[in-house]
C-alpha cells in the first residue's frame, strides 16, 4: 500500500512545507496529525493493525480533510 505523504502529495511544495513547518505552529500541528492518521491507515491498510471498516473511513475522511487544510495554507503561503 501507498504511503500519502505530504512531499510526495505536493512536491511542488516541498520548500513550503519545510518552512511552514518551522514558523507557522498551527501549520505544524496539522501536519502532525496529517502524518499520525496517514501512518495509521498505513498500518492498518498493509494488515499491521486490525480494525473495523468503519473506522478505517473515518481515518480515510479526516486524512482528506486535513489534506485540504494543509493545501489551502499552502496556496496562501
Amino acid at each position: 500500500m501507498e504511503k500519502h505523504d505530504l512531499r510526495h502529495e505536493f512536491p511542488e511544495f516541498e520548500q513550503k512545507i519545510h518552512d511552514l513547518k518551522v514558523i507557522d505552529n498551527h501549520f505544524r500541528r496539522l501536519f502532525d496529525d496529517y502524518h499520525e492518521v496517514n501512518n495509521e491507515i498505513h498500518r492498518i491498510e498493509t494488515g499491521a493493525a486490525a480494525t473495523a471498516d468503519e473506522i478505517l473511513n473515518q481515518l480515510r475522511l479526516k486524512r482528506v480533510y486535513l489534506k485540504d487544510e494543509l493545501y489551502e495554507i499552502l496556496k496562501q503561503a
